[in-house]
């Protein structure tokens, strides 16, 4: 090997040991750290070693004034050099000594420094390894307490889907209950609304279709209506057995529902028949359902409407009951007017549109013993079957009482004494006016009435606005006083209940003022004939159809005398 300035040619293994064992020694004062060191030696030996065998190389080797070591190695069959630089944080030598001074004893020593390098570069990998080793179990734990932290997540992320599912599907049964409830709620109010057993009839369907049931049927106790068909074979378990029967083919289960017998079995959609009424089976209500089945929380609320409609439908009955056989007694009371020779008489009674339709009004006229007129007015706080049996009461006792030859103020004090003692949680009011042939003076006297309205022949109306005494019945020992009043032929004396004039809107003065003005209004071929002036006070008194009240008309007109025929000649 010749050496020139810092460039070594290697020719032969010996030439590349040398060169491998001046670097070594070289890095080593240099203080290169052992594993740079190797790592560096490693290289540069494989370098060269192929270079040995492909004919040799050219090694130059620079060392700058920073420290670093530039190693170049250049092959004639390689464009291209290797190169490497080690940053020695010792000075290196000046100039650079010549590996063909390396005897045996370099070699040597070189060889054990390389050993020693050998040794220290795989202390420090032991090292290292043991490092990694450690690391790696340190990952693994990471990866497990990572994979148990993923399998956790998952989880809990499942559970919370659970919980999510499960309060929605919570909300959704809650918002179904509540819209079932509040339909049920609104249903039994329209149903409960009405007295009419024709217009709860009526209802139903119009509730329930189309979204609880496609068709609804409704069979009444009362009706006559028989059908062979599977409808009809449930329609009659149902009312006979007073259980909700299914009729489908293929029954479901429903809760409280039993299954009809297989021969009322329909092949359509499945039919539910639920009894009306929860006594008494007023009917029984068939529905067809919207879809393929009867949704259970829905069945359970039809079966509670049902409930409800037949205590509604048998409210409605004896409700219809009582008014008919109220009205009938009323009616009975209303006894056909008198015809007397110098006072025309003409009457109208209209029941309540709302309500019971039957109160205690009523208007009466007789004859006294003594050729006397009465005229009665009168109306008992309350409306039903013992509002009329009261007044019926009353007007047989008036009668009674007016036979004896009692006046207008002795026959109310006497009626005030009855009803205290026979009724004393009910209370009427009444006004009794009395025509003598002859006299024109009129003898009334009212019990807590509204005021009579007079028109004059001359059209003057006047109300006659004397004090009447309180209310018959009231606890209160109490003596009524008579009024009089002229009254010319030709005038009309109009007596009325409260019901003719009480509004809600407006109060009873307004009331009597606008009775006053229709009074004065009345034209003469209406007073000539009595029955056509009540009907013409009705219509503005009565403009609106609905009246909360009774209503109860007494129209009176005096008239002259005929005078008596004058004697024909004698023969």
């Amino acid at each position: 090997m010749t050496a020139a300035s810092d460039i070594w040619t290697i020719a032969s293994t010996a030439d590349a040991a040398r060169a491998r064992a001046l670097l070594a020694r070289l890095t080593a004062d240099a203080g290169v750290p052992a594993l740079d060191r190797a790592r560096f030696l490693t290289a540069f030996t494989a370098r060269v070693r192929d270079s040995v065998a492909a004919g040799g190389a050219q090694v130059g080797v620079v060392a700058d004034q920073e420290g670093r070591l530039h190693v170049c190695v250049r092959r004639p069959d390689h464009p291209e050099p290797w190169l490497r630089t080690l940053l020695c944080p010792g000075p290196l030598p000046r100039p650079l000594p010549d590996p063909a001074g390396l005897d045996g004893v370099g070699l040597a020593e070189a060889l054990l420094d390389a050993d020693e390098d050998a040794a220290a570069v795989l202390d420090s990998l032991s090292e290292r390894e043991e490092l990694v080793s450690f690391h790696r179990e340190e990952l693994h734990q990471t990866n497990q307490g990572v994979l148990a932290l993923h399998a956790e997540l998952e989880a809990a992320a499942r559970a919370q889907r659970e919980l999510l599912e499960a309060e929605r599907s919570a909300r959704a049964a809650a918002e179904r209950a509540r819209r079932l409830l509040t339909f049920l709620t609104n249903a039994s109010a329209a149903l409960n609304a009405s007295l009419d057993h024709e217009d709860i009839v009526r209802r139903l369907p119009d509730l329930l279709v189309p979204e609880y049931a496609e068709h609804v049927d409704l069979w009444l106790a009362e009706d006559e209506r028989a059908s062979a068909d599977g409808r009809a074979a449930a329609t009659v378990a149902a009312a006979r057995t007073g259980r909700p029967q299914h009729a489908a083919a293929h029954p479901g289960e429903l809760p409280g529902v039993d299954d009809a017998p297989p021969s009322a079995l329909s092949p359509g959609r499945p039919l539910l028949c639920i009894p009306l009424g929860a006594r008494t089976v007023q009917g029984v209500l068939t529905l067809s359902a919207p879809g393929d089945r009867f949704d259970p929380d829905t069945t359970v609320m039809l079966l509670e409407l049902a409930r409800r409609a037949g205590i509604a439908l048998d409210n409605a009955r004896q409700y219809e009951q009582h008014r008919d056989v109220a009205r009938e007694l009323q009616q009975a009371q209303l006894t056909e007017l008198p015809s007397t020779p110098d006072l025309a008489l003409a009457a109208r009674y209209l029941p309540a549109t709302r309500g019971l339709n039957i109160g205690g009004d009523w208007y009466d006229a007789f004859p006294q013993p003594d050729g006397s007129v009465l005229a009665v007015i009168g109306d008992v706080t309350g409306h039903g079957l013992r509002a009329a049996v009261i007044m019926g009461q009353l007007r047989t006792a008036l009668r009674a009482y007016a036979v004896e030859g009692n006046g207008p103020a002795r026959i109310l004090t006497l009626l005030h004494r009855m009803l205290r003692h026979q009724q004393p949680e009910l209370y009427a009011t009444c006004a009794i006016a009395r025509f003598t042939p002859g006299d024109p003076t009129l003898v009334w006297a009212a019990a807590g009435h509204p005021p009579a309205v007079v028109r004059d022949p001359d059209g003057t109306v006047r109300v006659l606005e004397a004090k009447p005494g309180i209310m018959l019945g009231v606890p209160l020992a109490f003596e009524y006083e008579e009024n009089t009043v002229e009254l010319p032929a030709g005038s009309t004396l109009a007596l009325y209940t409260d019901g003719l004039v009480e509004r809600r809107t407006a109060g009873i003065d307004a009331g009597i003022e606008r009775l006053a003005q229709a009074v004065g209004a009345l034209g003469s071929v209406e007073l000539e004939n009595l029955d056509t002036a009540a009907d013409s006070l009705l219509k503005p008194m009565l403009h609106d159809s609905e009246h909360d009240d009774d209503v109860c008309l007494l129209l009176c007109r005096t008239t002259a005398a005929p005078p008596d025929p004058e004697p024909g000649p004698a023969f």
